[in-house]
C-alpha cells in the first residue's frame, strides 16, 4: 500500500470496527489476486473509505471532478488511488485510467448508481461498470453497504452498519454480456439485481 493508504485504510479500519462496529460477511469473495471491480451502493459520502478498509488489498476509486478542484486535496485524492471523473458526460481519460487500473492486476471500486441515494432505495444504474468490466474482461464482486447514511444512530447502536459481499460475476459471465450499450447496461443492471438480493439477504436476517 502507498504510505498514505495505509494511514487512511487503518483509520478508517479503526473507525468502522471500534466506533461504529461494522458487520463484516463474506469478505472472502474478494479475490486475492488479479484484477476485479467491487460495485457497490452509494449512500454516503463516507462510502469509499469504508468499504476500502472492510478489504484486505489496495483498491483504486472513482470520485467526481470537482472534489480534485482544490490542489492540496487532490493530491490527497490521488495519493490514496482516486480516479477524477466528469459526470457530466463521456470522460475517455477517466475510462482510460480505469482501464490502466483494470489491466494491471488491481481492484476498483465502483458505484454503478454513479451518485449517493438520497434515500434506503436504488438509483437506476449507469452502464459504466457494465464497460469497464466487458472491456477489461474482469469478474464484478458485488456488495452491500448499510448504515452508512445514519452515523449518529450507528454509533448508538440504534441502527447497524455492515458491508455484505456477494459471489463474484466471474469473467466468464461478464464475457457473455456483448461489448455494446445494450451489453453495457444489462450488465449494469445484473450487478444492480445482485446487490439488490444481498439488500433483501441482510433485512430479513440471512446475512
Amino acid at each position: 500500500m502507498k504510505p498514505l493508504y495505509a494511514i487512511g485504510w487503518s483509520l478508517s479500519a479503526l473507525i468502522t470496527r471500534i466506533v461504529f462496529r461494522m458487520k463484516i460477511v463474506n469478505n472472502n469473495k474478494i479475490p486475492r489476486s488479479g484484477s476485479f471491480i467491487l460495485a457497490s451502493n452509494h449512500i454516503s459520502l463516507v462510502d469509499p473509505p469504508f468499504l476500502g478498509s472492510a478489504v484486505g488489498r489496495p483498491m483504486h476509486f472513482i470520485a467526481k471532478r470537482e472534489l480534485f478542484t482544490n490542489r492540496l486535496f487532490g493530491t490527497i485524492l490521488r495519493r490514496v488511488n482516486a480516479i477524477p471523473v466528469n459526470r457530466r458526460g463521456f470522460d475517455k481519460k477517466a475510462i482510460e485510467n480505469a482501464m490502466s487500473v483494470l489491466t494491471s492486476d488491481s481492484g476498483m471500486v465502483i458505484f454503478p448508481e454513479g451518485t449517493r441515494s438520497l434515500t434506503d432505495d436504488f438509483l437506476k444504474p449507469h452502464p459504466g461498470v457494465g464497460l469497464l468490466a466487458r472491456n477489461a474482461d474482469v469478474p464484478i464482486v458485488p456488495a452491500y453497504i448499510h448504515g452508512t447514511n445514519k452515523l449518529r444512530a450507528c454509533f448508538w447502536g440504534k441502527e447497524k452498519m455492515a458491508v455484505v459481499f456477494g459471489d463474484p460475476i466471474d469473467a466468464g459471465q461478464v464475457e457473455t454480456f456483448s461489448r455494446d450499450k445494450d451489453g453495457y447496461r444489462a450488465l449494469a443492471e445484473t450487478v444492480m439485481e445482485r446487490i439488490r438480493a444481498l439488500k433483501d439477504d441482510f433485512i430479513a436476517g440471512r446475512a
